[in-house]
């Protein structure tokens, strides 16, 4: 078994092993045990990557077995003790011996092990704040820890000696020394018994990672770096991590906003387990539309070399869409703020108004992938048809790709990915229907999803990167061709008609010819007796 299938195996059963406490003391599906959940699994992660980072930098200790490292590690001065953390990586949450969880494993007998497991996690957050913190809009910071045996009712000692019992069996370490993304296919296994009912309401819905990687693979052109990255709806952030891998996590900065607290500490997470630690501080909850919080020196909003965006499609914001009309706001929403439905205002077109943000929000050679409904790119008129005559005329249009129905399994909505680019002011626009791919599968029994195969995932990112066009697959097409179209962006319009010729002999016409004859003056015949058939039938009608 490979390095990384067994390391992923062994995270799902920790997962498991945690769920299984969490029902034993009455938390099964509860809301709070996905925050027990998701904070126990960040502890072990951290605990086990502190250790990895002390090996690689101390060699004498690197040969200790893990018992022995740990007594060591204890015996050290104070003095020394420092010294050694000092020369962690930056990316490291810094351990007191004590905070280990051998350490809370070796006195789990203790009376009051509860506090003494709580006061362990609320003393690594506080002395590790400047790091791993999140910032609301307001200021406020939000820390990694919280008390977690306060969920629990009784026995809350058991409850906590519980989960230590399952964080020792086995350690991530080996696997700091290889590109192990824990999340990319972990995550959406970790979150899906939490993401129902109102879990989507503010687009937490997880983003297929085969759409992750196809808008980061057909967004990044060649090595770049000290690049700004950043997601106005950033959820958990699988968009973000996706582009962070392809472009290098050491060569970009990631900056997002999201108005759920649980997105926000789900990318906070992300970031620790992908490298990305020196990001976090970037990581905003608020409403970006309304307050949008990145701005530069000047006050203005920051611009971004590339931005990814998977935003709400319908959400009511109608408490709010008056005061995005306002003068300061003419520029940033251009095309006008979606009008607040009669019936229903859960339907307001909200993904409109992030497409405008995003267009603002790019620096001038800044490059965009968005995932909108796909009824977007053929609207006739509208809000929609204003921004792709925007996007058209100030040639910022890279390509569409309208992808398969039911690839996201929690909507039905058909969806496409609209590419953006500020330096492609020549053209050579790819319009791509990759609608006909991939396989259907069950994922219970009432849902099911379309999940594409790797090679059609290939064909997708090479043909769109390549500007290949492809018999009814894409097509490559100008400026001035989608303007002739009425601002059209779907392949089918573009796709030549094709005509084929059928050879037939002299004969076999004029044999075609009296059997269409015949045919139609069967038809004639037939419809003159049905003709008589409703005159007689009107005649004895009695009209007194």
């Amino acid at each position: 078994m490979s390095t990384n299938i067994e390391f992923e195996k062994k995270t799902k059963e920790l997962i498991d092993n945690l769920k299984s406490v969490c029902a034993n003391y009455g938390l099964g599906n509860d809301g709070n045990e996905f925050k027990i959940i998701t904070q126990v699994f960040l502890y072990k992660f951290l605990n086990d990557k502190f250790i990895h980072e002390i090996k690689q930098t101390d060699k004498k200790l690197a040969k200790l077995e893990r018992k022995e490292l740990d007594a060591a590690l204890n015996k050290l001065k104070a003095d020394d003790y420092e010294m050694l953390t000092m020369q962690l990586n930056e990316n490291t949450a810094r351990l007191a011996p004590k905070q280990f969880i051998s350490s809370l494993f070796a006195n789990q007998n203790k009376a009051k092990f509860a506090e003494l497991f709580d006061q362990t996690l609320l003393d690594i957050a506080k002395e590790n704040s400047d790091i791993f913190s999140v910032v609301t809009e307001g200021g406020e910071k939000v820390v990694l820890f919280e008390n977690i045996s306060k969920y629990v009712t009784d026995k809350r000692n058991e409850f906590c000696k519980a989960i230590i019992n399952k964080l020792v069996n086995f350690s991530f370490e080996n696997i700091f020394h290889e590109k192990f993304d824990f999340y990319a296919t972990i995550f959406e296994y970790l979150i899906k018994d939490y993401n129902t009912n109102s879990g989507g309401k503010y687009a937490e819905y997880f983003t297929p990672h085969a759409v992750a990687k196809i808008m980061a693979k057909c967004l990044v052109e060649g090595k770049v770096k000290n690049v700004t990255c950043y997601d106005p709806s950033a959820g958990s952030g699988t968009l973000l991590m996706n582009l962070a891998h392809e472009i290098g996590e050491d060569k970009c900065t990631i900056y997002s906003q999201d108005i759920s607290q649980k997105s926000s500490n789900l990318l906070r997470l992300n970031l620790i387990l992908n490298n990305l630690v020196h990001s976090i501080p970037n990581v905003v909850k608020g409403n970006t539309l309304l307050d949008p919080y990145h701005k530069d020196k000047k006050g203005k909003l920051q611009k971004f070399d590339y931005i990814v965006s998977n935003p709400p499609f319908k959400l009511d914001f109608s408490e709010y869409s008056a005061q995005l009309n306002s003068k300061e706001n003419h520029d940033r929403f251009f095309a006008g703020i979606p009008k607040v439905p009669k019936k229903d205002k859960k339907k307001m077109a909200i993904y409109l108004v992030f497409i405008q943000h995003i267009m603002y929000s790019l620096t001038d050679n800044g490059k965009a992938a968005v995932v909108v409904p796909t009824g977007f790119i053929t609207a006739q008129n509208g809000i929609e048809l204003k921004i792709r005559e925007r996007l058209v005329e100030s040639k910022m249009l890279r390509g569409v790709i309208s992808m398969p129905s039911n690839i996201f399994a929690a909507t039905g909505t058909n969806v496409s990915i609209l590419f953006l680019d500020r330096a492609n002011s020549k053209g050579d626009i790819v319009l791509m229907d990759a609608s006909k791919l991939g396989e259907t599968i069950k994922i219970d029994d009432k849902n099911q999803k379309t999940v594409l195969r790797k090679d059609e995932e290939e064909l997708i990112i090479n043909s769109f990167n390549d500007h290949r066009a492809v018999n009814d697959f894409s097509v490559v097409v100008s400026y001035e061709q989608i303007k002739d179209r009425n601002y059209s962006l779907s392949a089918g319009q573009y796709f030549d008609i094709k005509i084929e010729h059928v050879e037939v002999s002299y004969k076999e016409y004029l044999s075609k010819i009296k059997v269409s004859m015949d045919h139609i003056s069967t038809m004639f015949d037939e419809s003159g007796k049905l003709e008589k058939k409703i005159l007689k039938t009107l005649a004895q009608l009695n009209y007194e």
